[in-house]
């Protein structure tokens, strides 16, 4: 029977220039941090995972060393306990699944259930540009086979100044491309960086927002209101035609599980490597499925991340689309993927995950090494 051995964390630094400008942010980001959990069994196989810090879980490892990876229920109960007590920790959840489709030679998709090997994908944008720019950015992703295109709307901290110039960029974007392209919207209103201490959106804000979105016939509008504000998501939600997103950054399953419930949300976005691990997502989409609520992930992380979260999309999830986070130059697949031999790629708007055991991770141990913190 296999044994964990042992569980290593490492952090690491790719420095970026040009900077990336992330439109929720109004400070460059110079850099692009990863962290990297391996787990280890006692026959020498290893698991990986990635995502947040994985602050708190120094001194805890004996709670997991000697137990059989497998047991994969029994380990989420003690991760969701430490995320209570300290900080999100479910990069472990995933190290662990990749480490039992390494022991049972089977990929996660299908450890899941099997439903799919394959997820299609939007093109999730992060860089805030000029009207005319989103429409180029727009035109290659069709050319590059994506049904569909996230358009991020600046925080109040940076970019332009003010929504109605944010749909200006929509608008640019229909007018080049038409129909040819699905199109969400993310308002960046859900949650702010540490600095950021401007208000986020009325109510009225929101719908007038929504209703410039239902003119453009955008698909969904992603964290219209503050994470808070469940009674104005609700009431949003009775008052648009277009979908109303969000979830991901929530903490807690039984959050999702009110969010589901409540028929808070059209569209939840838990992100595996924040909440949950693949252990505790999964009920998500099996509640979301059963109360008509459309379950697709957020994977705004490095391609580990993004690997995850479409094992879980395809293995037992019905996504119409799942987040690729991609917008070249600023954000290319080699940044993102920067731990691992070759980035994850997509073929014509598809993510196709094989017959790899696990999660379908190889680590660049070199780029590791020069990156390390």
């Amino acid at each position: 029977m296999s044994r964990i051995a042992s569980i290593e964390i490492s952090h690491h630094r790719l420095p970026l220039d040009p900077p990336f400008k992330a439109s929720w942010d109004g400070r460059p980001r110079r850099h692009f941090d990863a962290t990297i959990v391996r787990v280890r069994d006692d026959e020498g196989r290893e698991g990986i995972g990635s995502g947040d810090l994985m602050k708190g879980f120094e001194g805890h490892e004996d709670l997991f060393v000697g137990q059989d990876p497998r047991h994969l229920e029994r380990h989420y109960e003690v991760l969701s306990h430490i995320n209570f007590h300290y900080g999100r920790c479910w990069p472990l959840d995933l190290a662990l699944w990749d480490l039992s489709g390494k022991i049972t030679g089977e990929p996660v998709w299908r450890m899941l259930g099997g439903r799919a090997d394959r997820v299609r994908l939007y093109a999730s944008s992060g860089v805030l540009r000029e009207p005319s720019a989103m429409a180029d950015q727009a035109e290659r992703y069709i050319e590059e086979g994506f049904p569909a295109m996230k358009v991020r709307f600046s925080s109040s901290s940076g970019g332009r100044v003010g929504w109605r110039d944010d749909v200006k960029a929509l608008e640019a974007i229909r007018a080049r491309v038409g129909d040819r392209l699905e199109l969400m919207v993310d308002c960046n209103q859900g949650w702010r960086m540490p600095w950021d201490t401007t208000l986020p959106w009325t109510f009225k804000d929101a719908l007038s927002v929504a209703r410039e979105l239902e003119r453009l016939s955008i698909y969904w509008m992603e964290e219209p209101l503050f994470r808070s504000d469940r009674k104005g998501m609700k009431a949003l939600k009775e008052s648009t035609s277009v979908r109303i997103a969000g979830g991901e950054m929530t903490r807690e399953l039984y959050e999702f599980r009110d969010l589901i419930e409540e028929r808070v949300l059209d569209v939840i976005q838990p992100d595996v490597a924040l909440v949950g691990g693949i252990t505790g997502c999964r009920r998500l989409a099996y509640q979301a499925r059963e109360a008509g609520v459309t379950f697709t992930p957020h994977s705004w992380t490095n391609g580990i991340g993004v690997l995850a979260n479409a094992q879980l999309t395809a293995g037992c999830g019905d996504a119409p689309f799942l987040e690729y986070p991609y917008d070249n130059p600023e954000w290319s697949e080699a940044r993102r993927d920067y731990p691992m031999i070759a980035p994850v790629q997509h073929r014509d708007g598809w993510l196709e995950l094989g017959e790899a055991a696990g999660l379908g991770i190889t680590l660049d141990e070199e780029r590791l090494k020069a990156t390390r913190i």
